[in-house]
C-alpha cells in the first residue's frame, strides 16, 4: 500500500517538475514481471522508470545512498535495495532475482554509472545474468534530455517492446568464467543496442567535426 501511495505522489511531482514525456507504455504485456534495462543519465532515472512502466519495482542502489535516514526511507518505499559495488555482491544478486521470481519488476542499469554526455556506453554482465537466472523477459528503456535536468526540462521516456527470454539463454554447463564471457559476447550487446535505438542521439562531440560516420 506504501509503495503505490508514494508512487502516485512522486508521479505528480514529476509531473509538475518536468515536461514528462512516456512512450512505448503499450508495449509492456500486462500480469508479468519483467527485467528493465535501462540507459542512465540522472539520479532521477529510477524514478522516472519505475512511474513509466507497469506494476511494482524493486533496483540496486549503491549502499552510500541509505546512509541519509530520510533519503533511505523515501528509495526502500519506491523498492530500493542496497548492493556493495565492487565487491561482487551475490546476495544483491540472488535478491534481484528472487523479486523477479516472486512478480516485481527489477529495474537495472547495465551501464554501472552515470553517462555524462547522455551517449549509451558499454553494459556490463548484472543485467543479463538475473535475466538469464530469473527466466525473465528484458524491457529496454531509453531516457533522453538535454543538457542538465533542471524545472520544466523536457524529459522523454521511451519503452521498447521486451526482449523474450529465449533470445537471452545461454547453454549450461558453463564455468563461471565462460558464462560471464558468453554473456559478454552474446546477450549484453543485443540489450544496449535496443537501449540505443530508444535514446535521442546527442549532439556529436567536438572530436567528432568532419569526421566521416
Amino acid at each position: 500500500m506504501l509503495y503505490h501511495v508514494v508512487v502516485f505522489l512522486v508521479r505528480i511531482a514529476m509531473y509538475i517538475w518536468y515536461d514528462l514525456h512516456i512512450e512505448g507504455r503499450e508495449n509492456i504485456p500486462k500480469g508479468r514481471a519483467f527485467v528493465y534495462a535501462s540507459n542512465h543519465r540522472s539520479y532521477a532515472d529510477p524514478v522516472l522508470v519505475s512511474i513509466s512502466g507497469r506494476g511494482r519495482f524493486s533496483f540496486m542502489a549503491k549502499s552510500e545512498l541509505f546512509e541519509k535516514p530520510l533519503f533511505a526511507w523515501l528509495i526502500r518505499a519506491l523498492g530500493a535495495f542496497p548492493v556493495e559495488r565492487g565487491k561482487g555482491d551475490t546476495a544483491a544478486i540472488d535478491r534481484a532475482v528472487a523479486n523477479v521470481q516472486h512478480g516485481t519488476n527489477l529495474l537495472i542499469f547495465p551501464e554501472g554509472t552515470r553517462s555524462k554526455d547522455g551517449r549509451v556506453g558499454r553494459g556490463k554482465t548484472g543485467v543479463a545474468l538475473i535475466a538469464a537466472r530469473a527466466g525473465a523477459d528484458v524491457v529496454p528503456v531509453g531516457i533522453s534530455f538535454v543538457g542538465k535536468l533542471h524545472f520544466r526540462s523536457k524529459v522523454t521516456v521511451r519503452i521498447g517492446k521486451p526482449i523474450p527470454a529465449a533470445t537471452l539463454a545461454v547453454e549450461d554447463g558453463l564455468t563461471d568464467r565462460e558464462l560471464l564471457r558468453k554473456l559478454k559476447s552474446d546477450v549484453v550487446p543485443p540489450i544496449m543496442d535496443a537501449i540505443r535505438g530508444l535514446v535521442d542521439a546527442p549532439p556529436a562531440l567536438p572530436d567528432d567535426a568532419g569526421k566521416e560516420a
